[in-house]
């Protein structure tokens, strides 16, 4: 088990980044390819969490903002693994990582269905739900 980062929007590890994106949001969720890959890509911390066979298992990307924050998006599991611990892993990683560097806070835009997962892991929802992508979130917060 590995997690890997990468800023390289050529590298392998972005590519494996956007095969677990574009199965869960595109093909699972219906999001559209050009609400999905943003503009933004180029300016996020890519990770990736690799199995011990080397399979693709998860992947987040942190935004830096302003003000000490740091934003998390587009965390996704592959289905196979879900319920086994790998989100909180990677996101685990991820806050260590914005820590290191200096932030103070990570905010986040969390579906709805994600709610639990996110508060158990000490984010506070924050605001009136919103649509994004034609899905419901809530903003949440984490002082890090």
């Amino acid at each position: 088990m590995k997690i890997v980062k990468t800023k390289d929007t050529m590298s392998d590890i972005y590519l494996d980044a956007l095969s677990i994106r574009h199965q869960v949001f595109m093909m699972e969720q219906g999001v559209p390819s050009e609400i999905e890959i943003d503009k933004y890509e180029a300016a996020c911390i890519h990770f990736v969490l690799y199995g011990d066979n080397n399979e693709v298992i998860a992947t987040c990307r942190l935004l830096p903002l302003e003000n000490g924050m740091i934003k998390l998006q587009r965390m996704a599991v592959q289905k196979e693994f879900r319920g086994k611990d790998y989100g909180r892993l990677i996101v685990e990683n991820a806050e260590l990582f914005s820590k290191k560097q200096g932030y103070n806070t990570i905010t986040l835009g969390a579906q709805t269905t994600a709610l639990g997962f996110y508060e158990r892991m000490g984010y506070v929802t924050e605001g009136e739900k919103f649509l994004d992508a034609d899905i419901e979130h809530y903003k949440m917060n984490k002082s890090i």
